[in-house]
């Protein structure tokens, strides 16, 4: 049985469930690297050049890491579009490229270009190069496809619920379902004399979700007696309504469902502050980042926390900032 492996990092939080179902329709067995430690971390930093950002960096020593897995493939999909007319950040697109110029050594890639904005037969073209590496025959691949969406749609629907990616991913949320793991659904408005909090954490699925990375920030934030939203459990049409009245269209997927996000949670939801967590280094980041923080300092009702995180980001540090912050949201709560 031919084995892929796929590094756990950048898009993995949002569409492994997606690629695990399609390689294992085919006959593929799929390894995943190790979980973001301090020698993959060291790797990736190591590999990058300085002016890299954050999970880039990250993503290849997740790559290095595999090479000692016995993969036959790597799987680094080229991400260019996943919707029609808005793009994802040059560092998806190129990056099959700048992997393979970074490292020696390395199994075959398996690059798989996703550019939505294409005619929909050029998608299955591509798709069908990608499995008739493991069956030739066209049904199977397009069946496989199938079930692919299938159970991506299932995940997306586990989150819009009220999981994160990361609990959906380690199952988790089964036991939360049955009463063992933490509260119940993390979107729920808070019951009559109840004063927990409501806070929305934002920002990209890899930076929040790897744990290693944002120094377990959901983790702290629940052990605060904080509730916890996330851009994953606000709707597509949810996000569209949030930006619909800016001036200007936002044509990055993620910068836009991040600040759909924001708008929508500050005209619709009470919520009781929102923590923004951004790459360093990071074009798209700095200009949504700017762009909410606007936003929400002329409205003055909810506070904003803004992190920054690199591999220097240490945890001291956040933790301190976020005890100020949500010490500073319940004293505003418990005042009004």
């Amino acid at each position: 049985m031919p084995a892929v492996g796929i590094p756990r990092a950048l898009l993995y939080y949002d569409y492994f469930p997606a690629w695990k179902k399609f390689f294992e329709e085919l006959g593929v067995e799929v390894v995943l690297s190790d979980k973001t430690n301090k020698t993959i971390l060291d790797s990736g930093v190591k590999l990058a050049l300085d002016e890299t950002c954050l999970p880039v960096k990250l993503i290849y020593g997740h790559v290095d890491n595999l090479k000692n897995k016995n993969v036959d493939y790597l799987f680094i999909p080229r991400l260019v579009s996943v919707e029609r007319k808005k793009y994802l950040c040059p560092k998806f697109l190129g990056l099959p490229n700048m992997v393979q110029n970074l490292m020696a050594d390395l199994p075959p890639l398996l690059d798989f270009k996703v550019d939505l904005s294409r005619k929909k037969k050029e998608f299955y073209k591509d798709l069908y190069k990608l499995g008739r590496k493991f069956h030739s025959n066209p049904l199977k691949v397009f069946l496989a496809y199938r079930r692919a969406i299938k159970e991506l749609k299932s995940y997306q629907e586990k989150m819009l619920s009220g999981f994160t990616p990361g609990e959906c991913l380690e199952g988790l949320e089964k036991k939360r379902e049955e009463g063992k793991g933490a509260s119940s659904s993390l979107v729920e408005k808070n019951t009559p004399g109840e004063r927990k909090l409501r806070i929305a954490v934002l920002g990209h699925s890899y930076n929040l979700n790897d744990s290693y990375i944002s120094m377990d920030l959901y983790g702290k934030l629940r052990k605060m007696g904080v509730n916890i939203i996330t851009r994953e459990m606000i709707s597509p049409k949810a996000q569209q309504e949030g930006v619909q009245n800016l001036r200007k269209d936002i044509f990055w997927t993620f910068g836009k469902e991040i600040m759909g996000s924001a708008l929508y949670l500050l005209k619709k939801e009470k919520i009781d502050g929102v923590v923004l967590v951004v790459s360093f280094g990071c074009g798209p980041d700095s200009l949504i980042g700017e762009l909410v923080e606007r936003i929400y300092k002329r409205q003055k009702d909810v506070p904003l926390l803004f992190l920054t995180l690199d591999e220097h980001s240490g945890e001291a540090g956040i933790l301190t900032r976020l005890e100020a912050f949500v010490d500073m949201v319940k004293f505003k709560k418990e005042s009004a």
